[in-house]
């Protein structure tokens, strides 16, 4: 990652990070990101519907080795202002996943990428993956209780990374 590059933790607000929640369904995780991040300006009023119909029409669920995990996102029109999401739900909420689409995981992180590049969005994508590949890291954070040391965490893990 050269100099210039928005790391994660650059991207991610803590109004829009969200711990220990509990969703019935993929889409209350969209309605809830949606309204705080619509009350916070991050998001146009379309974003909730291109949101869901995107993840209808490519699922963002993966399934790591020790934990599931989402990264919808959707179109540059949506975002006002460029963020990160991040929830985590402990009991896992069903995504449908990226590479077996008939087929469910239960995520238990979710990172909801309001980007407004497409080069933007496949670089964190990647970072993102990375990242994830670190599962003792990961499992720490599904348990992290506060948003500031969750960012923080983040942040570790990405200096591990450049190193």
């Amino acid at each position: 990652m050269s100099a210039n590059e928005k790391k994660l933790s650059d991207y991610i607000q803590p109004s829009l990070v969200f711990l220990g929640e509990e969703f019935e369904q993929s889409d209350n995780v969209f309605d809830y990101v949606h309204n705080q991040a619509r009350k916070d300006g991050f998001v146009e009023e379309i974003f909730l519907e291109k949101i869901k119909a995107r993840e209808v029409e490519f699922p963002t669920g993966i399934q790591l080795e020790k934990i599931g995990v989402a990264i919808p996102h959707t179109d540059a029109e949506c975002i006002r202002e460029e963020f990160i999401s991040v929830l985590t739900v402990p009991e896992g909420v069903s995504f449908a996943r990226m590479d077996l689409p008939t087929s469910n995981v239960e995520a238990k992180i979710i990172f909801v990428l309001g980007l407004k590049e497409p080069h933007a969005q496949l670089s964190m994508l990647q970072s993102l993956i990375s990242i994830l590949r670190q599962t003792e890291e990961i499992e720490k954070l599904q348990t992290q209780k506060e948003v500031q040391a969750f960012i923080e965490q983040i942040k570790e893990i990405e200096r591990n990374e450049e190193n």
